[in-house]
């Protein structure tokens, strides 16, 4: 592991100090999921989606400048300075992971935090469609689970790895940047490899892991157009491809794949697109009313026939009109995942219609 592992870190603040054994102990009993740093504030947390003050004095530029900067190697201190972020993760045995983030903001460091719990979690408990489950089950092709920042979708994806790793004989390669959730071989063999560690890119690693005889590749985040067109290639070549981007329903999910790329390769790209894409579930998550936990809503997309053709003739605006009409096997739009949200009480229609992409349609069917 990196030697971000053996460091301590330390924020003395009052008569407060932080530490590594600190912050995990303040994530798991306050059930918190994230915690930010940032001059002048105390630290914040996150807990079931909302935001609330730690009891502890604002913190100074120089606290955090204390804490963050000792952890960092010296090929990361070189990528903050040039960069002005990098990202990390500290590890506990038994307690899970913490991701961070450290980055510049008015010249000074800041940090925002997220906790990787050590147990994966299962569909069940994240609340999922059942219909998310099956793309686990798939032989080959690409599926993508997208969303915005904090919208829990490295935490799909790790449900979906550890399903196949209780249910099939697979050896599953994941490129994480940095590695969150921690396997343990079962029915499959998984390898873990952290960008920057044990690979120089999401796109070296992919254009490599062909050779690494996987049955199962996860990309941690489909980024640039090298990492998306070595994502497409491999699962052209019968791997099931997993990976994660940040769009916010199917239709852009599409689109942003095929506009990364120059436009005299597009027609080419959507063909590929049209062949590989096996699914897209888009998730939201909410604050749950009914037990003050998370609840996800999720936009589903099945890639069909039709759809296939909508993709590959560039007519992607009919494909949202073709999940409305896809219940029966298995889709459904982000509204109308919000709209049964509000019907079983788990948020309120303010908190939909805050969120929602068509408010008069939620009006309606909720």
């Amino acid at each position: 592991m990196p030697s971000n592992e053996r460091n301590e870190f330390t924020v003395e603040q009052g008569k407060t100090m932080w530490t590594i054994d600190l912050l995990f102990d303040v994530l798991t009993e306050r059930k918190a999921s994230d915690i930010c740093f940032a001059p002048g504030a105390p630290p914040m947390m996150w807990v079931a989606g909302r935001m609330q003050p730690f009891a502890a004095p604002s913190l100074a530029p120089a606290d955090i400048e204390a804490a963050f900067y000792p952890l960092l190697t010296a090929s990361q201190r070189e990528r903050l300075a040039a960069t002005g972020d990098v990202d990390f993760s500290v590890g506990r045995a038994g307690l899970g992971r913490l991701r961070l983030n450290v980055h510049r903001q008015r010249g000074m460091l800041a940090a925002a935090i997220r906790y990787i719990p050590a147990d994966v979690p299962t569909f069940d408990r994240l609340k999922l469609p059942a219909r998310v489950r099956q793309f686990a089950d798939l032989p080959r092709g690409l599926v993508l689970v997208t969303g915005g920042a904090g919208s829990g979708k490295s935490t799909t994806l790790a449900a979906m790895v550890e399903y196949m790793n209780q249910t099939h004989a697979y050896h599953i390669i994941t490129l994480e940047d940095p590695i969150e959730f921690m396997f343990e071989h079962r029915r499959s063999v998984i390898e873990q490899r952290e960008v920057g560690v044990d690979c120089g890119s999401f796109s070296s690693a992919l254009r490599a892991v062909v050779r690494q005889r996987p049955d199962v590749i996860l990309v941690g985040e489909m980024r640039d157009l090298e990492t998306i067109s070595a994502a497409l290639t491999a699962a052209e070549t019968g791997h099931l491809v997993l990976a994660s981007l940040h769009t916010v329903n199917a239709v852009e999910t599409v689109n942003r794949i095929v506009d990364v790329f120059p436009g005299s390769q597009q027609p080419q790209v959507r063909v590929q697109v049209a062949d590989t894409l096996q699914g897209v579930a888009c998730q939201t998550l909410f604050h749950d009313e009914l037990d003050g936990t998370l609840v996800p809503a999720v936009e589903i997309m099945v890639s069909t026939p039709a759809i296939r053709r909508a993709i590959r003739d560039n007519e992607t605006h009919l494909v949202h009109g073709m999940i409305e009409m896809g219940r029966a096997q298995g889709m459904q739009t982000l509204d109308a995942a919000i709209a049964q949200l509000v019907r079983g009480g788990h948020i309120t229609m303010d908190v939909a219609l805050a969120k929602c992409q068509n408010q008069e349609k939620v009006l309606k069917t909720a």
